[in-house]
């Protein structure tokens, strides 16, 4: 059975900073690239926790975590980091495919559980991000500390967390999310955030306990089904904001500095291929060649294949080949 597309509202255009092809390629940002200490700094500061959680793995084993722990954290991070690709980033925020109501209540419940914010706060400040990429405005830009280490590794934490731990601030709903506002599904699944929340904390440990039949199931699979899980998926997404703004490669002209990083390309379910995203940000494709692996679009497909998604968008082959790089 085919479920009806949903009509959204287009998203409201915003335009970058700069928009000309010659502003694009004397913007500051494209002339200079990240020390190669800077790039090493990120893969330590990205990479250590995870090793971390590898190590407590290993020697908590099997008193501290086991198999059924395990694989909560495994499905539970596939399904809410899908949440935030698939949903709040393709679907809500660029509105790169069309969905019925019953999907954009289980995507944006997915989303929910990742514990990343409301889906129309999320979806404002990335627009935000858009608009502002890399200049002045930009929420998360690891560019605005000047030259020299300190200052690169100030940019990097801003980057990564520090916006919005230091300076929380609220981009305009009335200026970046109009659509969404006057969407009532959305408007409930902005609502529903501290539900879904605390479901996507709860629901591990209680399969946890059902799986295991005892309270230790229970509160591993709250640990590592929950809380491990969304350190997990917060790192990888944050990592989006600030490696994939200084390590990687750029097959596209833009008006910033974001980058392919091969390796968040495939952890974060294909969102580390970020200069190409950034070039084409309406596209529900952001792996556009053959080897570029995006598990979020894979996923879009199959929804359109099974008649729940619609009007999934990507780039012409002319436009690709217009705008490359080699």
């Amino acid at each position: 059975m085919t479920i009806a597309p949903i009509k959204h509202i287009p998203a409201p255009e915003l335009k970058p900073v700069s928009g000309s092809e010659s502003e694009i390629e004397a913007h500051p940002a494209n002339r200079s690239r990240a020390a190669w200490y800077v790039r090493l700094a990120n893969i330590v500061a990205v990479g250590t926790p995870v090793v971390g959680v590898i190590a407590a793995i290993v020697l908590l084993w099997p008193f501290g975590v086991n198999l059924t722990s395990l694989v909560l954290m495994g499905v539970f991070y596939v399904l809410t980091g899908l949440g935030i690709t698939v949903g709040y980033h393709r679907l809500f925020t660029h509105k790169s495919f069309d969905t019925g109501p019953v999907m954009t209540h289980v995507i944006g419940a997915l989303g929910s559980m990742a514990v990343q914010g409301p889906v129309m706060n999320w979806a404002a400040n990335h627009r935000n991000h858009h608009q502002h990429s890399d200049d002045e405005g930009d929420p998360h830009s690891p560019h605005a500390h000047g030259r020299g280490i300190w200052n690169m590794v100030k940019g990097f934490v801003h980057a990564h967390m520090g916006w919005f731990l230091y300076k929380p601030t609220r981009a305009d709903f009335a200026r970046y999310v109009p659509d969404l506002q006057s969407d009532r599904d959305v408007r409930w699944v902005h609502r529903m955030f501290p539900l879904w929340m605390f479901v996507g904390l709860l629901l591990p440990a209680l399969i946890g306990g059902l799986v295991t039949m005892s309270w230790t199931g229970a509160l591993l699979g709250f640990i590592w089904g929950g809380l491990v899980r969304v350190f997990l998926v917060h790192h990888l997404t944050w990592s989006v904001n600030s490696v994939c703004h200084i390590w990687g490669s750029r097959d596209y002209d833009s008006h910033d500095e974001s980058r392919n990083n091969a390796l968040f390309g495939i952890l974060a379910f294909g969102e580390g291929w970020h200069n190409n995203h950034h070039r084409f940000p309406t596209s529900a494709r952001h792996g556009l060649r053959w080897w570029q692996l995006d598990t979020s679009y894979i996923v879009i497909r199959a929804l359109e294949i099974v008649g729940l998604a619609s009007n999934v968008r990507v780039p012409a082959p002319e436009r690709l080949a217009s705008r490359t790089n080699s």
